[in-house]
């Protein structure tokens, strides 16, 4: 087996779980594997691409799902408009997340602007260092520390509102 290969097996084999768990945060568990397969096939059509450091390779691994979870969402986007202008209409749909202790706090989160929130969920959900997920989201740290220190002061007010 060429070593590109093994690589990228063992930064598979390290990282899916946590891949599949930040997937199926965002999107539920039924499409939850099924991106997980679309990133691995992208990751092993990419594994020239694959950095040499483990901890480098598991964040490349997040940027590509994260990528395929883009694509993903994008792609719903479009199947909704379709299905409007062939119902004719333009009502939203909002799916409820299932209740449980921490829905209040993922509808505040999902009330933050998008960048906020995504901040949020990965340093948070996925353990990421403020770096790290500055990293992924191809911003510079001080953006994501000042994005961060925002997100926190929304989320604090959001919930004291709902709590009071």
């Amino acid at each position: 087996m060429k070593r590109s290969h093994a690589r990228i097996t063992a930064a598979l084999r390290e990282s899916a779980a946590d891949i599949l768990s930040y997937l199926q945060r965002r999107v539920g568990p039924d499409e939850a594997p099924d991106l997980l397969g679309e990133t691995m096939v992208v990751a092993w059509r990419r594994v020239d691409d694959l950095p040499e450091d483990p901890e480098q390779a598991r964040m490349w691994l997040f940027g590509v799902a994260r990528t395929t979870l883009l694509n993903h969402a994008r792609g719903e986007r479009r199947r909704w408009a379709l299905a409007d202008r062939i119902r004719g209409a333009s009502a939203t749909v909002v799916v409820a997340p299932p209740a449980d202790d921490g829905a209040e706090v993922r509808d505040a989160i999902a009330r933050l602007d998008a960048e906020l929130g995504e901040l949020v969920r990965l340093v948070h959900w996925e353990r990421m260092t403020i770096t790290q997920a500055a990293g992924l989201l191809g911003v510079s740290d001080s953006t994501a520390r000042t994005r961060y220190a925002r997100a926190k002061e929304q989320l604090r007010a959001a919930l004291r509102v709902s709590a009071g």
